[in-house]
């Protein structure tokens, strides 16, 4: 059994997030987890709402509201949402916090101390109609470097390369379209150079990982620049410096605190936990496993920044130092970034409504066709288009037609010719090689979860299914009322199986898995779901002050383990209600309507 921690994006709290979303950073996740979970290991889930930054004020004065309110507002949105999909955090929090502020100064502390904060002067963008500075991704222009039109001020996704604002040919805020006005500030950066040497070795350590991410780590590498840690901002996390701390026109750059949120989640749970040193295991232990999930533009600040801040504080880099007061900390196992989900051939767009949010989504289907959808057909490799016709076929064709009529027609037919689940008798050879088919598809599932290869486990799993379906068909056990004793074993031989199935599709379709084990007479929770805490902050001293907030948490200890178990012979049965919603094709139409109103 290994320490496994899940570190998810943070989403960002200045609007509800929408499935484009989910898909990249959310399901993946969650997917994973829950199968690490039932392989035995001890996972640590974590995550939180990104409130920070200049995002947050320009959602909170078109609202008429205070940042706070605005992070409030949308914190409490998200994590309804991610409770709803069965997102099963064991604690997902938020940056505003006092226990998030001493983290992320306690590790601006070491970095500085080893010599890997350096202050200098440079050319900050600031909105000539607001006065406001301008975050890096909120700029956009032509690349200097490749041409391509549409890179951001932080860096080029067409050629990889990474860019300051300035550098941008025609440059334009996203917010409101001008042209930014570049000044003198005085700001601190993390010396990206001094890791350098240090990066490269321990990319090569890196085995398995998808080849977007390592291409892209690559290219980063090549040109390494000090980048910017602090900003002109009013909003955000105070510079633990003395000189510093209480000026109110300079704070942490949104990004710094959010990547150390991984850290600073991971303490407050164990402080909740009552062992606030317990977060130490998924840190500090040698042989501790961490995988960090969100969507190809986040890659570089997971596969570069944050393991060059967590090689400074370790004192790592080309100065050396030593480990700050949090201690040594374990860099990153895997970068697991997915592509883009479009849909209906178009970029997600809240203000363009290209969009459908979580909550809209789940208000009118299931949570588990949501999940289907993504684990089938999500971006894993490749940009991948989310369309309402796709989604009505993959959820009729295979979901209802495939998996849920198998679970209705073996339960239907154990129900009316015996009322329970049947004794098996003589076992031939065409119901070993199901039952070994089965049970070999744990290994086979179990190891493609283990990668992150969601889109082949799903597949094994669907073909396992397949070969339950063909055994029903080949044995045609409705034509055997002439020999119970062979119906029976027919029909008890196809429940195992679809027990079997209902645990391999525990980890992707949790909500309909624990239907199927209650069906079949398991007791008790089979797939844990996540709940929401109102819970007052810790320590009173971030942003929140000594606000109360949700956050999502749950009880996952007690896990079923991955694994065939014998299904109960004699566990009276019914006529069972089907377990997914058929799609009227009708609605196709419905939602094209929404998007074009």
């Amino acid at each position: 059994m290994s320490h496994v921690l899940t570190a998810v994006a943070w989403p960002y709290a200045n609007g509800p997030r929408h499935i484009g979303h989910v898909s990249g950073f959310g399901v993946p996740a969650d997917i994973f987890s829950r199968y690490m979970r039932m392989a035995g290991h001890d996972v640590l889930m974590v995550s939180g709402t990104d409130e920070h930054g200049t995002p947050i004020l320009v959602q909170a004065d078109e609202e008429g509201l205070t940042p706070q309110e605005a992070a409030n507002k949308y914190n409490r949105i998200i994590v309804e949402d991610l409770a709803a999909l069965g997102m099963s955090y064991d604690l997902f929090t938020r940056t505003t916090t006092g226990n998030h502020y001493a983290t992320v100064q306690e590790i601006f502390t070491a970095l500085n101390d080893n010599g890997y904060i350096l202050s200098k002067v440079t050319l900050g963008a600031i909105s000539p109609s607001t006065g406001r500075t301008l975050p890096d991704r909120y700029i956009e222009g032509t690349c200097p470097i490749c041409g391509f039109d549409g890179a951001r001020g932080d860096q080029c996704d067409n050629c990889g390369n990474q860019l300051d604002p300035e550098d941008l040919i025609d440059p334009k805020s996203r917010i409101n379209g001008e042209t930014p006005k570049f000044v003198e500030e005085e700001h601190f950066f993390l010396d990206l150079p001094a890791f350098a040497d240090a990066l490269n070795a321990w990319l090569d350590t890196r085995d398995g990982w998808r080849p977007n991410v390592v291409r892209f780590t690559r290219n980063l590498l090549d040109d390494l620049k000090p980048r910017a840690i602090s900003r002109d901002l009013d909003w955000g996390v105070p510079v633990p410096l003395d000189g510093w701390r209480d000026r109110r026109d300079k704070r942490l750059y949104v990004w710094f605190d959010a990547v150390i949120g991984y850290l600073s989640a991971s303490i407050e749970w164990a402080r909740r936990s009552g062992d606030a040193d317990a977060w130490r295991r998924w840190w500090q232990d040698p042989d501790a496993l961490s995988y960090y999930f969100m969507g190809k533009d986040n890659i570089v600040f997971h596969s570069e920044i944050w393991p060059a801040i967590l090689l400074g504080n370790n004192g790592q880099g080309a100065t050396g130092g030593k480990p700050g007061a949090l201690g040594e900390l374990r860099l990153p196992t895997e970068v697991v970034s997915s592509e883009f989900l479009t849909m209906e051939g178009k970029k997600f767009s809240s203000s363009r409504r290209v969009v459908i949010f979580v909550r809209d989504f789940l208000e009118r289907y299931d949570p588990d066709a949501l999940r289907y959808f993504i684990a089938v057909a999500g971006p894993e490799n490749q940009d991948t288009d989310f369309t309402w016709a796709e989604f009505v076929r993959r959820n009729n064709d295979e979901l209802v037609a495939g998996w849920g009529n198998l679970i209705n027609r073996s339960v239907a037919m154990a129900a009316k010719n015996f009322g329970a689940v049947p004794p098996a008798g003589e076992l031939i050879d065409v119901d070993t090689e199901l039952l070994e088919t089965t049970r070999a598809a744990f290994g086979a599932v179990g190891q493609l979860l283990a990668g992150n290869k969601v889109k082949a486990a799903i597949g094994e799993t669907m073909k396992t299914i397949t070969a339950v379906n063909k055994y029903l068909a080949d044995c045609q056990p409705w034509k055997l009322k002439d020999d119970l004793d062979r119906m029976a074993t027919v029909l008890h031989v196809a429940l195992q199986a679809v027990d079997d199935c209902k645990t391999l599709m525990a980890p992707f379709l949790p909500h309909s898995s624990q239907k199927v084990h209650e069906l079949l007479g398991g007791e008790g929770v089979f797939s844990p779901m996540p709940r929401i805490e109102e819970v007052s902050d810790l320590d009173g001293t971030g942003a929140l002050g000594d606000g109360v907030y949700p956050v999502l948490t749950g009880d996952y200890a007690d896990v079923p383990s991955w694994e065939s178990r014998p299904i109960k012979v004699g566990h009276p049965l019914e006529k069972p209600t089907p377990i997914f919603t058929k799609l009227d094709p009708s609605i196709i139409d419905e939602e094209l309507a929404r998007l074009e109103n």
